[in-house]
């Protein structure tokens, strides 16, 4: 018998017909009250529901990555899997309520967010935990993996998600994106400021692409719109504790000089 519960991600209600309750349990911090979210009609916005095929496909993909990098096949159990698979299934959804996911590093400064991408394993948490020691209190997490980011005329907003990482860094709240940042390994800390159009592949790649034609197409659209309203950078990063202190002072130097 599924296990359905409600939850809010990036002010949409969203009901999950699960199979196993710890993907109830990995989603604590965003399942709904009752009278929360609420639509006029008083039906969720989207409805995932979670079969056997959903999680043996979630293996069978994992696996597949695993011989590309050349490792020794992993096997994740399968509530584990359950919650990627919800999430996947939400993500094929949300580009139709102007909302897509990115995997990346989202950190709010005194109620701003910057956001880091990179390949895995360059460092972007690593970076992100410089900037909450350098800014204290003015730092909080809002994603350290997988936020949402919702794309208007009127701006460009990232929520957190329970997908927040390896190490659960994350919270339940909304902010205005104030950067996109391209981060990559270097000697020496320095950034500057990227057109759209050097910095937009790489930044579809850290996108997620939808399977359906259509959903996709909506995702391209939504992409180009937040190039055109968020300022980007590039990174060259050295993974010393200095390194926050370069990426800040150059993006408000660079916002200054606008």
């Amino acid at each position: 018998m599924n296990l359905t519960f409600d939850m809010i991600l990036a002010e949409r209600r969203i009901r999950v017909l699960a199979l196993y309750p710890e993907t109830k349990e990995f989603c604590k911090d965003y399942v709904a009250e009752e009278g929360m979210g609420e639509t006029t009609d008083g039906m969720p916005d989207l409805t995932v529901t979670i079969t056997p095929e959903d999680i043996q496909y979630e293996q069978e993909k994992s696996a597949r990555e695993d011989e590309v990098e050349g490792i020794p096949v992993r096997h994740f159990s399968e509530p584990y899997l359950e919650t990627l698979a919800v999430y996947r299934k939400i993500a094929e959804q949300m580009p139709f309520f102007d909302t897509i996911l990115f995997h990346g590093s989202a950190i709010a400064v005194d109620g701003e967010v910057y956001l880091f991408t990179a390949k895995s394993g360059t460092g972007k948490s690593t970076h992100t935990r410089f900037w909450r020691n350098y800014f204290g209190e003015r730092a909080v997490m809002v994603n350290d993996d997988k936020p949402l980011i919702r794309v208007t005329r009127e701006g460009v907003t990232v929520y957190g998600t329970p997908w927040n990482g390896k190490h659960r860094l994350g919270n339940n709240l909304a902010a205005p994106l104030k950067a996109v940042c391209l981060l990559e390994r270097a000697r020496e800390n320095h950034i500057e400021t990227v057109p759209a159009r050097e910095l937009y592949p790489r930044l579809l790649q850290q996108t997620y692409r939808p399977a359906n034609p259509a959903a996709m197409v909506e995702t391209l659209q939504l992409l180009d719109r937040l190039t055109g309203q968020v300022e980007l950078y590039h990174l060259g990063c050295n993974l010393s504790p200095e390194a926050a202190k370069v990426a800040y002072e150059g993006m408000q130097s660079q916002e200054e000089k606008r």
